[in-house]
């Protein structure tokens, strides 16, 4: 049973005809853009999309989802994507693909956000998963010591090939390995105050519900009522 498509096809069952949908990026949301798409020849769905990467772009034209330049748009009805972690308080680690800043920037223009996850992503606590933080290359050196001394250790990611992994905003990522994060709130506001951090993947307080898709084919839905 594939977790990832079933999680995926139930949260696409939320979007409706006239719709503004993000479209996030990684494997468990190439499952949506996928539904979407064939939600679109099938049912003649109308939507206006934005994409989080270049690769969500690309792969929701070839699926037959027009996109909508982001300055024509001023709010988004929902977006859906996945999460790299999450606790049973809808706190999220993203970034694994590498595009966490547009998907923060989307999330955070969005009215929903919905998450779609395999049953592996739902954790007591966050932290096994390294925490993707995109800093700018200008003495990269030193915000990643910056970085360690909050008690991790940083990495720059690097690209199939084995060079440094280059996101589509011409950033790098460091990926951190904390351990359990045992306060997200606290180390997110201290990723934030170190110069050179453009974003880190810590998504507190932004998701609504989470599809967590079962090796029985059943689907949970999470709910958090925080907006």
């Amino acid at each position: 049973m594939n977790q990832k498509k079933i999680a995926a096809e139930k949260a696409v069952e939320y979007i409706q005809d006239g719709m503004k949908v993000g479209l996030g990026t990684g494997s468990t949301a190439y499952y949506a853009i996928v539904r979407i798409g064939e939600r679109v020849k099938q049912e003649g769905l109308r939507i206006q999309a934005v994409a989080t990467s270049k690769a969500s772009e690309k792969l929701a034209l070839e699926h037959g989802i027009t996109l909508t330049p982001f300055e024509r748009l001023d709010r988004l009805d929902l977006t859906i994507d996945g999460a790299d972690e999450l606790d049973s308080q809808l706190r999220l680690i993203k970034g694994g693909g590498g595009a966490l800043l547009r998907e923060k920037i989307t999330a955070f223009h969005s009215d929903l956000l919905l998450i779609v996850a395999d049953e592996g992503k739902l954790v007591p606590s966050l932290g096994a998963f390294p925490l993707p933080v995109e800093i700018i290359p200008f003495a990269s050196e030193w915000t990643l010591s910056a970085l360690e001394k909050l008690g991790c250790r940083a990495e720059l990611r690097k690209d199939e090939s084995g060079h440094l992994f280059i996101s589509d905003n011409g950033n790098y990522i460091a990926d951190c390995k904390f351990g359990i994060i045992e306060f997200p709130e606290q180390l997110q506001k201290q990723l934030k105050g170190i110069p050179g951090v453009v974003e880190q993947g810590l998504f507190i307080e932004m998701a609504d519900k989470a599809f967590i898709g079962r090796d029985d084919g059943s689907v949970d839905v999470l709910d958090n009522n925080i907006k």
